[in-house]
């Protein structure tokens, strides 16, 4: 069975956990203060999760997600997840995480800062775009009409697919968008950001992206 680490369990991160354990996957959850204060959110979760710090959630990990603002991403545990697929969920708001000349630029994009603090890594760009809230609402099986679709973005071939294989249990149809170099196409701002997309409308919402400033 595969464990989902988390790093993060704010909005995003707390609702993953909620659907990894609802799909029979063990989660460990991790935040910025101390494992005692996930106690809640463990209780409701039941006897597939537990709480640890950042690095022992990313020692755990099979699969990891990253959930936490950009400006904590030099926090993230390196060692621990080397060789390691990991989901980025992070999106860039300079009101709070401060101006990065390099994302204000286009010279790079948010998933790319990570897998440069993360060389010995898979990130995965996914689950992003969509509210924190629509992650347990809007799931549906497989071949339902309407079923919504959620990005996917990374340069391993094989990371990709796993992060597709995990929307699909969770729910939703994965779009596969190519390379981390191409994930702005799903930034804040952009046409299929936080809207509820098909797969067919999300592939036309990120063929239609244009970058700011180019």
């Amino acid at each position: 069975m595969t464990t989902i680490g988390l790093i993060g369990a704010g909005n995003i991160g707390g609702q993953l956990a909620r659907l990894a354990v609802a799909n029979r996957y063990d989660v460990v959850v991790s935040n910025s203060r101390a494992p005692d204060t996930l106690a809640g959110l463990v209780a409701e979760l039941g006897d597939r999760a537990r709480a640890d710090t950042a690095e022992g959630a990313a020692a755990a990990a099979d699969v990891a997600v990253v959930s936490i603002p950009l400006k904590n991403v030099e926090n993230v545990p390196v060692g621990p997840l080397a060789g390691k697929v990991v989901i980025d969920t992070s999106n860039y708001y300079p009101a709070r995480d401060g101006h990065i000349a390099a994302l204000d630029e286009a010279r790079t994009t948010v998933s790319q800062l990570l897998q440069d603090h993360l060389p010995e890594s898979q990130v995965v760009k996914a689950f992003n775009h969509q509210y924190a809230a629509d992650l347990t609402t809007d799931g549906a099986p497989p071949g339902t009409t309407g079923r919504r679709a959620l990005a996917v973005f990374g340069d391993d071939d094989a990371a990709r697919a796993t992060v597709a294989g995990i929307i699909d249990s969770f729910g939703f149809d994965a779009v596969d968008g190519g390379p981390l170099a191409e994930s702005w196409r799903i930034q804040s701002g952009a046409p299929g950001y936080g809207r509820r997309r098909t797969a067919d409308e999300l592939r036309a919402d990120l063929a239609a992206a244009t970058r700011p400033g180019e």
